[in-house]
Parts: structure tokens; sequence; C-alpha cells
């Protein structure tokens, strides 16, 4: 059956996924999926980003730290209830009394996919290796900055030794590697770990395969402490477009579907055998202005807008950045307005600035600010600095991102009333132009785990790269001393109240700096098949999500429904078709609801 379509509509839908939704298929097939899968069970995962390393030591994209944490076990791991600290490799752990020694204990029942037992030798040379390798620190360096001394005196000893006492030593969101497979490398910022299969590892899962930007296989672990995943096999499939991933769903190739748009998850809330989860997210999505990239050696490179130094021309911007017509309008109410840079899924360390601090919509404040600033309005109704030139700007967002797109306009359109021109410079890649500092803002966004220190070390000065030549940890280039000395403190404070004012004061710091403008905390919506996925857990339990979890419960945990519980089979189109349709029409009004990120720190975990 194919849908009719009013003529000014089609011409909107004569390319891309939207053409073949409305012509009732899907591209691509799932070949990744299993077209033949010889009675397996197979749960596949459609995901929109690209691995950037299959290398636990060099990943940060969300969807390769997912893998990671199916593949290799933490020392802990979060509970799938209220994601409070439990066992991971090791089973207990305790402090010293001046609580810089702590010991773990190492699980005996944990085995490598190969059948070596993993020990705490494992754990002391990944720790080792990430503190004399600066390399293999790329990704999570820091989590053992402080570590003084780790060693194995048994294997089921683990001890690590601190410069300073470090509050996050029961939150060390750092893969175990087995030493043996590992030692044997040599340029750790050039493995990727994706040539020899299958990649060996502790976890529930073991990666079997990987393509780029295809996809990425694991089995089950048969032989993992917990007990083996009850699917046959897991597969993480790519898909460039998000309607083509949704029309998958509908025809039974993918089992399930995150980062919908508000008119794709009406749409499938109506279909047959599928179930959407509209929970609130652990993410946020801000506007970064660029600081002055530099780097350690004190080198500054980029070509970031001088005007964005100034702390009132960010704050005067700000100021004309209407949130709530953002997450009204784009999101359409499938988030919750921006303030602090915990999201409030995260209660204890969620802050929001009082009324006097508070930076609200006021385009009349933020033309005053300019004013000030020395950016005075000319003929032309444009700001203009003291050197004679006009106050524009860049912006960098995705080039298949209708999201970034949407919300570029209504910038455009309020800075502009405001005299400050903006172009939205769309890239198939912005991690390039981001690294190197040629960008003035762009859209910016991380997940957040439980215990939020590594959100706020990429904005720490220890993060920036060494030289102008490298890859630092660092999201924005932000180095500010007071921002430092307020993590440190938090680093070192073992007292939850403490920490938590710490980590609230420094939530202000940057809040008040002007370099983050968080807009939204966007909601998970996601859809899976109840034909494929009889049961599935979601963290937290209670109003969770199930895509991007702090652990690897949903995977994991999936139960095959009966029948074929496989993804590849067939299904109708009729919903599909609705749903180009409404999401062209979507388009042709100027709403543009898809929630992504830049792809150097793409939800981050």
């Amino acid at each position: 059956m194919v849908t009719k379509v009013p003529a000014r509509i089609r011409l909107l839908l004569a390319s891309g996924a939207a053409a073949a939704l409305v012509a009732g298929t899907a591209t691509p097939s799932a070949q990744a999926a299993g077209e033949d899968h010889g009675g397996k069970k197979v749960l596949t995962v459609a995901v929109s980003q690209s691995v950037d390393s299959l290398s636990p030591f060099l990943a940060q994209k969300l969807v390769s730290t997912t893998i990671h944490r199916l593949a290799y076990e933490y020392l802990t791991n979060y509970d799938v209830k209220d994601a409070h600290t439990v066992p991971g490799l090791a089973t207990e752990w305790k402090t010293s009394p001046d609580k810089l020694t702590w010991t773990y204990t190492i699980r005996k029942n944990s085995k490598w996919s190969d059948g070596k037992q993993a020990t705490a030798e494992d754990a002391a040379w990944t720790f080792n290796k990430m503190m004399t390798d600066e390399n293999a620190a790329t990704a999570n360096g820091s989590f053992t900055a402080n570590f003084k001394k780790v060693t194995a005196p048994d294997p089921e000893t683990l001890v690590i030794e601190l410069k300073k006492p470090q509050a996050t030593m029961t939150a060390l969101d750092v893969p175990i590697v087995p030493k043996h497979v590992w030692e044997k490398v040599g340029d750790f910022s050039k493995f990727n770990n994706d040539k020899q299969f299958p990649v060996v590892g502790n976890g529930p899962f073991v990666i079997t395969d990987f393509k780029v930007d295809q996809f990425v296989k694991l089995k089950p672990n048969k032989d993992f402490w917990r007990g083996a995943p009850k699917f046959d096999e897991l597969v993480f499939k790519y898909y460039k477009d998000g309607d083509a991933a949704v029309a998958a769903l509908q025809k039974g190739e993918v089992s399930f579907v995150q980062g919908l748009t508000p008119a794709q998850a009406t749409a499938l809330k109506s279909a047959k055998n599928i179930k959407v989860n509209d929970a609130p997210g652990r993410r946020f999505f801000a506007l970064a202005t660029n600081p002055g990239a530099r780097s350690k050696d004190g080198k500054t490179f980029g070509n970031g807008h001088k005007a964005l130094l100034d702390p009132a021309v960010r704050k005067a911007l700000f100021h004309a950045t209407d949130r709530k017509t953002i997450v009204d309008k784009v999101f359409q109410g499938h988030a919750v307005e921006g303030e602090g840079y915990i999201p409030p899924r995260f209660d204890s360390y969620f802050w929001k600035p009082d009324t006097s601090q508070k930076i609200a919509y006021d385009p009349a404040k933020a033309a005053a600010l300019l004013d000030r600033a020395g950016y005075k309005k000319n003929g032309g109704g444009k700001r203009v600095g003291k050197d004679g030139k006009a106050l524009d700007l860049r912006i960098l967002c995705h080039a298949t991102d209708p999201n970034d797109k949407a919300i570029g306009k209504y910038l455009q359109e309020w800075w502009g009333e405001i005299g400050v021109g903006l172009k939205v410079d769309c890239l198939d890649n912005v991690s390039d132009p981001w690294i190197k500092g040629d960008y003035d803002l762009a859209f910016d966004g991380w997940s957040v785990n439980p215990d939020p220190d590594f959100v706020l070390s990429i904005h720490t000065c220890a993060a920036l790269p060494a030289t102008p030549k490298d890859t630092g940890a660092t999201d924005n280039f932000i180095c500010d001393k007071p921002f430092d000395e307020l993590y440190a403190q938090q680093t070192a404070e073992y007292d939850a109240a403490k920490r938590t004012e710490l980590v609230k004061q420094m939530q202000s710091r940057l809040y008040d700096t002007g370099y983050m403008n968080v807009i939204a905390y966007p909601n998970a919506v996601e859809a899976y098949r109840t034909d494929q996925i009889k049961s599935i857990k979601t963290m937290p339990e209670a109003a969770g999500n199930l895509w991007g979890q702090d652990g690897y419960w949903s995977w994991w945990s999936a139960e095959p429904a009966a029948g074929d519980g496989s993804s590849g089979s067939g299904s109708s189109t009729g919903v599909v078709i609705g749903i180009g349709a409404a999401v062209v029409l979507a388009a042709a009004i100027g709403i543009f609801v898809m929630m992504r990120r830049r792809t150097t720190a793409e939800d981050r975990e």
C-alpha cells in the first residue's frame, strides 16, 4: 500500500530516507541483523553513532563505551534499581584510616573469554598502563591521575595507593582488560582493537565482528559470573538516518531504536508489537562557546571569535536565547528546560541558579550588555565593534541533524534581533574544526554518570591537550582556576553532603563564566519490538532508560519473545508511511525534533 501525498509535500520527499519511507521500504536492509538466523535468537539495536574505537583506552562515544560495558568488567557497577554502587570485578573494598590506600578483593569466578582466569594483576596492569602511557590515558585518564602506586600482591587482591584522598574510588568507570592480550600492544594511540576477533573480555558479551559504520556483533559469554545473556547474538546496527532506523523497526529488521523524534514516537505508540519508552534522560544539551583554544604548553590556536573572550558578550547571547521555546517547539515537551550542568535525574547533585543569578531570556538586557561591552548598533541594525567590524559569529552543527538546524534557525532570529549575525555551519564532520579550535560556538552534550566526576573533569586545565597538535580530554578548552580549585576539593571529599555542595558550587562557577549554556535535558525516547523482546530492564527500574545505561542491565537482561524471537522478520509498513509523512510535515513547518551530538564527544558517559 502506498499513501497518496499532496504535491507540495511530494517535493520535500524527493530524497533520502523520506522517499524510501513513502515507498514503504527501509534502507538499508539489516544484513547485520541476520537475514539467515539459522534458528538463532538475535537482538538488533539500531544506533546513530559511529564507533570511534573498540579500544577502551581511546573510546569516548556512548555507543563505544556501551559496548565496552558489555565486553569488560569494571571494578564496581551501578545497581539497576537506584544506581548505588554494587560489586563488579571486585566483590568488596576497604580504605585505610588516612583514605590514601584502597584494597579491593577480586572475585574468583570471573574468567576471560579465552578461558584464562581474570585476576588482580589484570586490573593493576590496566591502571599502571594508564599511569605511565599518556595515550592509554586518553579516554579515562582523569580516574588515575591521582594514583601513586597500584599493585597486585596476590591474584585476589588489588591495592591502589593515592597521592591524596579521592572520592571516586567506588566509581572508577574504567574497563579492566586482560594483561596477557594487551601487553603485546605497541602504540596505544593507534591500536583500535578491531582487527582480531573474537575480542577477549570478561563481560556478559564477547565482541565477535565489526565493520566501520555498519555493525558490531557480540555473542553471549557463557561463563559470565552473573549468568549468560538470553539472546544468542546482539548486534549494534548503524543507521545514519533516523527515519531508516524507524522503518527497520517497523519491518522487524531491528529490535530497538533510540533517539526518536516526537513525531516518530507519537506514530509508534499506536503501532502493533511496539512499545515506546519515554523517560527522563541522563544527558544535557548545551551551547558551548570557544573560550580561546589553548594547550598545556601555553600556546593558543584556532580561530575562535575574540568577542567571545568577553564574559559580557557571552552572557548577552544567552540572555537572547529562549530555552522554553526550544523545549516546547523543538523537543515538543520531551525535555526539561536546562539550568545547571547536572541533569535533574541526579537529584542530589542537581543545581539551579537563584533568581538573581539566572540568565533568563531577556533581549533588552542582552542589548544593554552589548552596548556596555562596546558593540553598538550601526545604521543597518548590526552590532559593530570598536574596530568597525560587524559582530558575526559561527556555530557548529551536524549536517544531518534537524534538531541542531532548528535551534540554529531560532538563534539566528533571536540574535539577529539584537544585531548579532550567526552562520549555522553544518558539517558532516564537526570533529576536525572542534579539535583545532576553529569555531565560535557549537552544540554540545554529554551523558552523565551517577558520579559526576568525569563530566566535571573535562572542564579542568588538566584536560587541555599537551600541545596544539595533540588531542586532550577537554570538552571545550575551558581552563578556569576557581573551577579547578573546587574540582580538586570535591575529588578529595569523602563526606557525601560536603562533596555534593562542592559539586553545586562548581556548577555555579561554570554557569557564571558563561562558557556553557545548558539549554535542555532531553528525555530518553526509544522503542522496541515486543514480539522480539519479551522483557528488558530499564535503569532506574522505575521510569528509566534502556539505551546508554550506567551498566549492562538492558541487553544482559533482555529475554526473547515467543516465536523466532529475532530481528529480521517482516511486518506491516503502513505505520512507517505515516511516520514518514509526519516527519516531513513537521519539517515543512520548521519543527525539527531530532537529538544528536557533536562527533568528538557524542553522548559520552
